[in-house]
């Protein structure tokens, strides 16, 4: 194994380098995404059960009965199948085909008529045919600026005339939490692997960016590695209206305290966002 390439490659990064692989696609490790998705017992890709009803109710009384609901990033179908069931009409988005292929089951068990579609939600050109668009879990802000503009272009095309997006975010505060700091992990097989491996991970603070970085790189026993690099960023609500106003949004509102979980994308830190159309 080349050591010095791996560090001129890791080392260091910059806004917004990107890693050489993606986990969501990986048939290994989107298996155990599923898992701590559906899992109601841990807050890891998907919140606990009582914070997702809590979020759905929040909705609900957002939208008229019947509304037409945009799931981005829908994963396996937790909220969809929640808001279909109070009667609206949902679309569920996801990247993951094994988070879209368990949705579709849970469709037919509930005989529910969610449409799912597997694809990456950047990719979406709708027209004006939702009442609401939501995105969960913090997705919004791991996409860089280009994404951004270009997530936030297709939703205002998307929204029917005086529609609302809601997204949530880590807050400033939430920051001040963490700890920016290296760690390391050896396996047998495990989350990133079924064969052996070792784990290297590192955070990082991008202040000027109001961005996080989590990256691991993962080195098998074949000499290959993968390096897996997560953006994040966090906002407050004059971020967000600079950013929403510019692409024809009118009214931008915070909702804070909604999450009972722990850890930082499952607790009080989290504010949700409404922009409206």
């Amino acid at each position: 194994m080349d050591i010095t390439k791996i560090i001129k490659t890791i080392g260091n990064p910059t806004p917004y380098d990107k890693g050489t692989d993606m986990m969501w696609t990986d048939k290994h490790i989107s298996k155990f995404l599923l898992d701590a998705h559906i899992n109601p017992e841990i807050g890891v890709a998907s919140r606990t059960l009582k914070d997702i009803d809590k979020t759905v109710d929040m909705i609900d009384k957002m939208v008229c009965l019947g509304s037409e609901i945009l799931d981005l990033g829908c994963g396996p179908g937790l909220y969809a199948e929640r808001l279909s069931k109070k009667g609206h009409k949902v679309t569920g988005v996801d990247f993951s085909k094994n988070s879209i292929d368990y949705a579709i089951k849970q469709r037919g068990k509930n005989q529910s008529t969610i449409e799912y579609i597997n694809d990456n939600y950047l990719n979406l050109d709708f027209e004006g045919q939702f009442d609401f668009i939501m995105m969960i879990y913090c997705d919004f802000g791991a996409l860089v600026s280009e994404e951004r503009i270009s997530l936030m272009k297709m939703i205002h095309k998307a929204l029917k005339p005086g529609g609302i997006f809601l997204f949530d975010a880590i807050d400033e505060e939430t920051i001040e939490r963490l700890n920016f700091n290296s760690s390391w992990e050896i396996s047998e097989g495990g989350f990133w692997k079924p064969t052996p491996y070792i784990c290297l991970s590192k955070k990082y603070h991008f202040k000027e960016n109001k961005a996080t970085l989590d990256q691991h790189i993962v080195m098998g026993e074949d000499d290959s590695y993968q390096l897996y690099r997560f953006w994040n960023h966090y906002f407050n609500q004059e971020d967000v209206e600079k950013i929403f106003r510019p692409i024809g949004f009118s009214k931008v509102e915070s909702i804070k305290n909604l999450l009972t979980g722990s850890g930082p994308y499952n607790d009080h830190g989290v504010v949700f966002y409404t922009v409206s159309k």
